[in-house]
């Protein structure tokens, strides 16, 4: 069979699976709705969160981006992984033992303010609108190639698939659905990555063939060949950092701390029975990540010498299939600048202009065929590329529809709602949500890790230190919590926006504030947020006796064990 049937095949039967499991694991409650009734084992969750963290960034983008940046893609890798040790650590386990639905519902509750809940329930639906619009952008790259679809289309159809099983699951069809796609993504993504190593160092093992010698005969390692050919090529050294070490570090730092304020990844944990069981589960995620995550820069560096060695100075009347199948999308596209017919693929350094764009969105994607391995593992890609993306999109849907319906209605505008009107409403905020996330998916203000970055800037900006200063300090009040939420997101989003639609000419490292990048403009914010919530806290009233005795109960190991109402 070709590519486009095994593609079909693959795709088909992995939705088959995913509805399925929908339609089985499907909500019957607000408690199952939001939070899948409690009654998730750490094991699968730990599996379901790490589908759902692992989107179409982590499974698409990442090693596009680090073939692309060479060592400075690194602070991906680093910033993470590095997240959830502080999940794990820090937060996991308190906000399991508060008990709460979603951050907003702990943050109105701790801060003792429907203010501060609905400043989070804005702050929640900003990140989450940021971080879904670049996993419908990944849904539509895999379906523009291998279905023969136009991206506005492959959006589109995803947008049906997640309404279908984020609708009506709710938290436990999607917890169910995403141990299925964490197993199809990581399976797709380690059996291209075991069949290239073999073909270009002989090991088995992707990490171990990373720093081994090529199986050519040359006894050259593959990366002293990549450094190389990027050198020759103009591109710069790729084992040589091009980026400020500021800014290494802003990025690195965000994207963590971004990690554990991201509401979709907050919300797993209160599905589990206990609270420890809310700390087992964020170190099986840990595990389960770190399988893709110590692959990716191998996966990074195939594809980045398979991609050097078969298109550059290549006439392009004899380019390989692969080629012309991705060029037909857009994604890749060549311009003869100076009519040899030949692809002259260069870097800023090179004194000859390039004649090839290519979107680093597709080397993942692209790499299995560049590799020329069988046509079934091209399909299985696809099928974990949707995997990917489509599982972080129904976690993000979800936090979404519960912001409006849990927080915003329920907490707020309309106590009095009835269970099933409450339901309603979910699904119905579900539903538009889909929508908006289609128009961002086909209007992107980036390419996906890109956006994914902004997204976990904000939420570094916004979430992480009203959480953490919940959790461990018992004078933060509302006014220092309310202060510091609005003024961090409202610097951090005004910085992204100015630079990347307002003045995009203007977005180089000599025009950043101190040579700090967009992507890491979230830690600046987070600081800023720091530090006005704390002088404010000092400036006004401490919390009342009974939020202070509360913040002591959260941090207090007594009764971890035991499991707590999430009913109400």
């Amino acid at each position: 069979m070709n590519v486009e049937a095994w593609t079909f095949v693959m795709v088909g039967l992995s939705f088959a699976l995913y509805i399925g499991v929908a339609i089985w694991s499907r909500a019957r409650s607000t408690g199952e709705f939001y939070v899948a009734g409690g009654q998730v084992p750490p094991l699968l969750n730990g599996m379901a969160t790490a589908a759902d963290w692992m989107s179409a960034a982590s499974f698409i983008s990442m090693a596009g981006l680090i073939s692309f940046m060479g060592r400075d893609g690194s602070v991906y890798l680093m910033g993470w992984t590095g997240g959830y040790v502080l999940l794990a650590l820090l937060l996991a386990p308190y906000l399991r033992k508060f008990g709460k639905f979603t951050v907003p519902d702990f943050v109105g509750d701790r801060y003792y303010s429907q203010t501060a809940r609905f400043v989070a329930v804005v702050c929640a639906l900003f990140v989450s609108f940021t971080y879904v619009a670049g996993q419908m952008r990944g849904v539509g790259i895999v379906f523009s190639r291998f279905l023969g679809v136009d991206v506005a289309k492959g959006v589109m159809i995803g947008m049906g698939i997640v309404f279908f099983y984020a609708v009506l699951g709710g938290m436990k069809g999607i917890t169910y659905t995403q141990v299925a796609q964490y197993c199809v993504l990581i399976f797709a993504y380690l059996v291209p990555a075991v069949f290239i190593s073999l073909l270009m160092t002989g090991n088995v093992i992707p990490q171990i063939g990373f720093g081994d010698h090529l199986a050519d005969g040359s006894g050259v390692y593959l990366l002293d060949k990549l450094d190389g050919l990027s050198r020759d090529l103009g591109f710069g050294t790729y084992t040589a950092g091009q980026k400020s070490t500021l800014d290494v570090f802003f990025i690195t730092a965000a994207l963590m701390v971004g990690t554990a304020g991201l509401p979709h990844v907050i919300v797993r944990f209160y599905t589990v029975p206990r609270v420890s069981a809310a700390r087992s589960s964020a170190g099986w995620a840990l595990l389960f990540i770190a399988l893709l995550y110590t692959t990716a820069p191998t996966v990074a560096a195939f594809a980045r010498t398979n991609l050097l060695t078969t298109i550059s100075d290549k006439p392009y009347s004899e380019v390989p299939e692969w080629f012309s199948n991705w060029e037909e999308t857009g994604l890749i596209r060549f311009e003869d600048k100076n009519g040899d017919g030949k692809i002259q693929y260069r870097g800023p350094a090179s004194e000859i202009p390039n004649e090839l764009v290519i979107d680093r969105d597709i080397m993942v994607l692209a790499n299995p065929e560049i590799a020329r391995l069988p046509n079934w593992v091209v399909g299985l890609v696809a099928a974990g590329g949707l995997a990917a993306a489509l599982s972080t999109a129904a976690g993000l849907l979800l936090v979404i529809s519960s912001s409006v319906a849990h927080d915003l209605l329920k907490r707020g505008l309309a106590p009095n709602i009835s269970e099933r009107n409450e339901l309603i409403a979910a699904r119905v905020a579900a539903g538009l949500a889909v929508v908006v996330a289609g128009y961002f998916g086909i209007n992107p203000p980036g390419f996906v890790a890109q956006v994914v970055a902004f997204a976990f800037g904000l939420a570094a900006a916004s979430f992480f230190p009203a959480i953490i200063l919940g959790i461990f300090s018992k004078r933060m009040n509302r006014e220092g919590a309310i202060a510091g939420m609005i003024a961090g997101i409202t610097f951090t989003a005004s910085y992204i926006i100015y630079f990347k639609f307002v003045r995009p000419e203007l977005n180089t490292a000599e025009h950043w504030w101190w040579g700090i990048s967009p992507e890491g403009i979230g830690t600046l914010g987070m600081v800023l947020n720091f530090v006005l919530a704390w002088v404010i806290s000092r400036l006004t009233a401490p919390p009342p006796v009974e939020i202070q005795e509360l913040v002591e109960r959260i941090r207090v190991p007594r009764g971890a064990g035991e499991a707590h109402d999430i009913s109400a």
